[in-house]
C-alpha cells in the first residue's frame, strides 16, 4: 500500500470518527466541563498528529542538554507556561483544568512519545481549536524553544527545591503583588494589617 493510499484511508477513517464524535458532542453539548468521550479523544489525537508537518517531526534538537540549559528552561517554563501546564508539567492548574481539551500531563506517554521535533513545532506554532497558542516566530531555530523541549523531556527529574524556585518565578497578578508588599511591610514592623488569604475566582 502506497504512502498516499495509506494517508487517504487514514483521512477517511478520521472523518468517519469525527462525524461520530460530532454526533456525540451534539447530543451532550460542547461544554468544557464534561470530559471528552473516547471517540473525541481519538479524533483529537489524530488531528494533533496531522497538525505537525512530517519534516518537523524529524527535526533534531540542535541545543545540547546541560545543567545550565535545564536551569534556563525551568525559569522560562515557570514564567511563560506554568499558568496552564503547572510547574511540574501535570496541567493541574485552574486554567489547565478549564481548557478543552484539558492541558495534558506532559510527563505521560501522550507527550513523551512525541519526537523532539513534534514538541518543538507545537510550542512554536500552537494547535488550532485547542488552548495551545503559538509562542514563537514559527521557524525551526529558536534556541529557547529547543531548551523547553529538553525541560519537557526531564520533567520527572524535577526536585522539590527546583519546583520551589520555579514557583517564585510564576507570574503574579497586581492584587497578589500588593498582598506580598503589604505582608512585607507588616513583617518589617510597619503599622499595617497582614493581607488575608487570597480568594480564588
Amino acid at each position: 500500500m502506497s504512502p498516499r493510499w495509506k494517508m487517504s484511508v487514514f483521512v477517511v477513517a478520521l472523518v468517519a470518527v469525527a462525524m461520530v464524535a460530532l454526533w456525540l458532542a451534539l447530543a451532550n453539548g460542547f461544554s468544557a466541563r464534561t470530559p471528552p468521550t473516547a471517540v473525541e479523544r481519538i479524533v483529537m489525537q489524530g488531528l494533533h498528529w496531522l497538525s505537525v508537518p512530517r519534516s518537523a517531526r524529524a527535526a533534531v534538537n540542535p541545543v545540547a542538554f546541560s545543567v545550565d540549559v535545564f536551569g534556563q528552561s525551568r525559569a522560562h517554563f515557570a514564567d511563560h507556561c506554568a499558568s496552564c501546564h503547572a510547574n511540574d508539567g501535570s496541567g493541574n492548574t485552574e486554567l489547565g483544568r478549564g481548557l478543552f481539551p484539558r492541558a495534558p500531563d506532559m510527563r505521560l506517554a501522550q507527550t513523551q512519545d512525541k519526537t523532539d521535533g513534534e514538541i518543538y513545532w507545537i510550542i512554536e506554532n500552537g494547535i488550532r481549536l485547542t488552548g495551545m497558542p503559538a509562542w514563537g516566530a514559527g521557524g525551526g531555530d529558536d534556541a529557547d524553544t529547543w531548551k523547553l523541549v529538553h525541560f519537557i523531556r526531564h520533567l520527572k527529574e524535577l526536585t522539590p527545591e527546583q519546583l520551589k524556585e520555579m514557583a517564585a518565578l510564576n507570574p503574579r497578578s497586581p492584587g497578589e503583588l500588593e498582598e506580598e508588599k503589604a505582608d512585607e511591610r507588616f513583617l518589617a514592623g510597619e503599622d499595617v494589617e497582614p493581607s488575608p488569604t487570597p480568594h480564588h475566582h
